[in-house]
């Protein structure tokens, strides 16, 4: 079940979504807009696996790369890492935790912090989507703080088993309960865009386009 929702989901577009969920009454489901793609051309979709950490000064290279090694060891197969760092001033994925993830079938990494080795992890082709670039790495500056627990990113309260996509217009979060509803209005919206599109560039007036499916 959860392949088959991750495949439905990846089809969809975060616009349409987003519709969907304004309607419903969730308009709050989007990750600040500063949360871009390495590559503008991928498509993350799946089941949420939450993690956080914090800033730490008085932890040892050791340690650090402890937790972090740990952190990468639990994340579940099939599942999107979603990270809260509460840290502005280091990256939060690089290349080789990048691609052990990626291995491990991990299908990507959303981060309210930062990415280095940025044209490696291109390279691999792994999903990553973040705010900012920096060299600066966790070691002897970072820690792991929690795994599996609920976390909120700008406005969104996220929840390990919560649905994620995300693409070149943004990042939209799922509640785990709404995603068979959503998905299924969602296509019904992109089947009928479709139709619209069609409709418009074969003559008819867009005003009467919008009269005919209330959708534009």
């Amino acid at each position: 079940m959860p392949k088959d929702i991750t495949k439905r989901l990846e089809a969809c577009y975060t616009g349409a979504v987003y519709d969907v969920m304004r309607e419903i009454g969730y308009p709050d489901c989007v990750l600040p807009h500063e949360i871009r793609p390495l590559d503008d051309s991928q498509t993350l979709a799946g089941p949420i696996w939450t993690c956080s950490g914090r800033i730490d000064d008085t932890i040892s290279d050791d340690d650090s790369l402890m937790s972090w090694t740990g952190l990468l060891s639990k994340a579940p197969s099939g599942s999107v890492l979603v990270c809260q760092p509460n840290d502005s001033t280091i990256a939060h994925m690089g290349e080789l935790s990048a691609e052990t993830l990626n291995h491990r079938g991990v299908l990507g990494y959303v981060v309210d912090g930062g990415n280095r080795d940025s044209d490696f992890i291109k390279k691999l082709g792994w999903p990553v989507f973040f705010r900012y670039f920096t060299p600066k790495d966790v070691v002897g500056k970072w820690a792991v703080e929690s795994m599996g627990e609920p976390i909120v990113i700008g406005d969104v309260e996220i929840t390990s088993g919560d649905w994620i996509l995300a693409d070149i217009d943004g990042v939209v979060v799922i509640p785990q309960s709404m995603i068979e509803a959503v998905l299924d209005k969602t296509e019904e919206i992109m089947s009928t865009e479709s139709e619209l599109r069609t409709m418009i560039l074969n003559g008819m007036d867009p005003q009467e386009a919008y009269k005919k499916y209330r959708l534009f």
